[in-house]
């Protein structure tokens, strides 16, 4: 007789990668720490991964997580699984710059049409540039990661909590 154990794996490519990223949560809920520290590094890693500082979320969440007492393993895991979105993120990123330009401007407009005679390859290492663009990246970026924090903080401690009680309760007689 076959022993059943695990299906086999699948040739989708998006199923292989959905069992990725449950096997991958599965393993930071398992963390030896306690529920709110857990879900605390995971907001403070989906926090820090809507934010344009490239280089540098890592250490920045690393350094919320130890501030704020909370999961580090958790934290850094979740700010580079944030790095899925990479395809997509040049959309992001607009979308970041419209809010963040939205919000600076007196009186409030949005910014204007983007064309490709706007760009200047020798002009990305100017402190004027990051005034005019980096800037309003990052204040637009704190109005889309407060809310997936926030969620992901409440979803990940449910679940936490969840499956503590369910790993306490008491087997069979």
């Amino acid at each position: 007789m076959t022993e059943l154990s695990q299906p086999p794996p699948s040739s989708n490519p998006f199923v292989r990668l959905w069992h990725y990223f449950v096997g991958l949560f599965t393993k930071l809920l398992s963390l030896k720490d306690t529920p709110h520290a857990i879900a605390g590094g995971v907001a403070i890693g989906m926090f820090m991964g809507f934010t344009p500082l490239f280089g540098l979320k890592t250490l920045l969440c690393l350094g919320a997580a130890y501030a704020l007492r909370c999961n580090p393993i958790a934290a850094v895991v979740t700010v580079c699984l944030h790095d899925i979105v990479t395809p997509i993120w040049p959309i992001l990123l607009r979308i970041e710059y419209d809010i963040g330009y939205f919000i600076l401007s007196n009186p409030h407009t949005f910014p204007p049409k983007l064309e490709s005679s706007h760009f200047h390859l020798g002009e990305i290492m100017k402190w004027s540039t990051f005034l005019n663009l980096g800037l309003p990246m990052l204040v637009g970026s704190l109005f889309l990661a407060t809310p997936a924090a926030i969620i992901s903080y409440f979803l990940t401690l449910f679940v936490a909590k969840r499956r503590e009680a369910r790993k306490n309760e008491p087997t069979g007689p």
